[in-house]
């Protein structure tokens, strides 16, 4: 009995706490404060000037413990599991007849971020944000910090929250992040995508189930940022699910040969002959045909699988080698693409090394392939001993998409680059934009200096491949030369090819 008596009381003042605070009373105030002086004077105006506060405050209106007048902090995720804060929410929500929504939030280029200012400017990065976070919400909201640049919010449960709402909310979310954010006297900018979803489209009931919604959310506003928002679907489960079932079908593909390399030929812009071919994974599914590298690489680098398809691609590229040598047809070298993950492992060099001899082939044949990006963002020391190692051993070292990466001169030179690869947004349509001219011949320019050779990527059209050989350009490579083919279409074509130049009119000098 004394329980059920102390729960009506806890009621009753809370209904009396929300007349008393509700928006109605305060559109009414100025009235009944009026009122009560115009009917008894200044001893009435008294009495409601002292008494409204007094019963608000028996009511427990300054010390309410319910969600609107909690305060609303940003928390660890190690110390509040956002599963456990979920199902706490959404069993008051049932409870109270009440939604909420779930939202993460990941900086876009926090990678960068790190790599550019290091981890503890980060950590002052994602503090100052957290606390942005808060500002930018209602009190009883939560904020939970997670890792890499990833932050969660909780809603308090609400009567009402739909889909116009919830937007409106992620991008009062983002342009708390977009502030700028002062470290050491440097101006950092960030912005972020948002994923989110509400209880009202949950997919199950618990809070497991909303945290996996909102992951998949926050997945598909991911591959389209920066500043992307997306709200939970259905279809994007399935996408979820098919892309797990994707990865299990990548492991076993680069076991069964299903991926393989496809060859892409690169030529002279002197002579027009082949010198040297470029190894492109593409992956030839039994039901699905050719799946674009754009589909599979990025489920290779999540599942840790980089560093075999690099295993993979090496035996193919050495494979060919030896079968172009077989039947004739000269090819100087073969390029593999390395990935930072292959580079940072230490016994890198001895393993080409046994694969150079297993082959019988000589290292000048092979072109490691390095992103520039790596280059520019790498002080690892394991990747520059690795690089620089392959150089020693005889290896050729390219470096790729140049001009994405912000490489300076002192990091080509401290990896012993021998070639540049330029890359496709400098080359489409230097043969019609003077600005692309003068870029690339800038770019040809700082090459001879340093006494690198050169090769353009992406050319597609006759005239840039004559534009850039008037700039002086080395080598050239792109669909307008040749798509990436088999290995076994290689040898028609490079036959092909080779006849086409041969029988190439030559041009007498005048007087011979």
């Amino acid at each position: 009995m004394a329980s059920q008596n102390a729960r009506r009381l806890k009621r009753l003042r809370h209904q009396l706490r929300t007349t008393l605070a509700g928006p109605h009373v305060l559109a009414f105030l100025p009235a009944i404060v009026l009122g009560a002086f115009w009917i008894g004077g200044e001893g009435w105006l008294m009495v409601m000037a002292l008494g409204l506060p007094v019963v608000y405050a028996m009511a427990g209106g300054f010390g309410g413990s319910d969600h609107s007048g909690s305060i609303t902090r940003a928390q660890d995720a190690q110390d509040v599991p956002l599963e456990k804060l979920l199902d706490d929410v959404l069993a008051e929500c049932a409870a109270k007849s009440r939604t909420t929504a779930c939202f993460l939030l990941a900086l876009d280029d926090y990678d960068e971020l790190v790599d550019r200012y290091g981890q503890a400017a980060a950590q002052t990065v994602m503090t100052r944000t957290a606390d942005r976070l808060v500002g930018a919400l209602r009190g009883g909201d939560r904020v939970l910090t997670m890792n890499k640049g990833l932050f969660a919010v909780v809603l308090a449960p609400v009567r009402h929250l739909d889909l116009e709402v919830s937007i409106q909310m992620s991008g009062r979310l983002q342009q708390a992040v977009e502030e700028p954010i002062s470290i050491d006297s440097t101006t950092v900018f960030m912005s972020c995508s948002v994923g989110f979803c509400t209880s009202a489209r949950n997919p199950g009931s618990g809070g497991s189930d909303l945290m996996a919604a909102t992951e998949a959310a926050l997945t598909e506003a991911c591959n389209n940022a920066p500043s992307a928002i997306r709200s939970y679907a259905e279809s994007m489960q399935n996408e979820r699910v098919a892309r797990s079932l994707l990865a299990d079908e990548a492991a076993v593909a680069l076991e069964n040969g299903q991926i393989r390399a496809w060859f892409q030929p690169q030529i002279s812009t002197d002579t027009g002959f082949v010198t040297g071919f470029e190894a492109l994974a593409r992956w030839v599914h039994p039901v699905r045909g050719v799946i674009s590298p754009a589909e599979f690489m990025p489920i290779l680098e999540e599942s840790g699988q980089m560093e075999r398809l690099c295993e993979v691609m090496l035996y193919h590229a050495m494979t060919a080698l030896k079968d172009w040598d077989k039947v004739g047809l000269a090819v100087p070298q073969v390029g593999v693409n390395f990935t930072s993950q292959e580079l940072r492992n230490p016994k890198l060099v001895e393993k080409i090394r046994w694969e150079l001899d297993r082959f019988d082939v000589a290292a000048e044949r092979l072109s490691v392939e390095v992103l520039e990006t790596v280059v520019a963002a790498s002080p690892d020391d394991t990747i520059s001993r690795s690089i620089n190692g392959l150089a020693k051993l005889g290896c050729h070292v390219d470096l790729d998409d140049f001009g994405t990466g912000h490489a300076s001169i002192s990091s080509i030179r401290r990896f012993a680059v021998g070639r540049i690869k330029i890359d496709r947004s400098f080359i489409m349509k230097v043969d019609r934009d003077p600005e692309q001219q003068r870029m690339v011949a800038a770019i040809l320019t700082m090459a001879e200096r340093l006494e690198l050779d050169t090769l353009a990527e992406g050319v597609e059209t006759v005239g840039e491949h004559a534009m850039l050989a008037q700039l002086g350009c080395g080598h050239v490579q792109g669909f307008g030369i040749a798509r990436p083919m088999p290995l076994e279409q290689t040898f028609d074509w490079m036959r092909a090819h080779n006849t086409k130049i041969e029988d190439t009119p030559k041009i007498s000098r005048s007087g011979n």
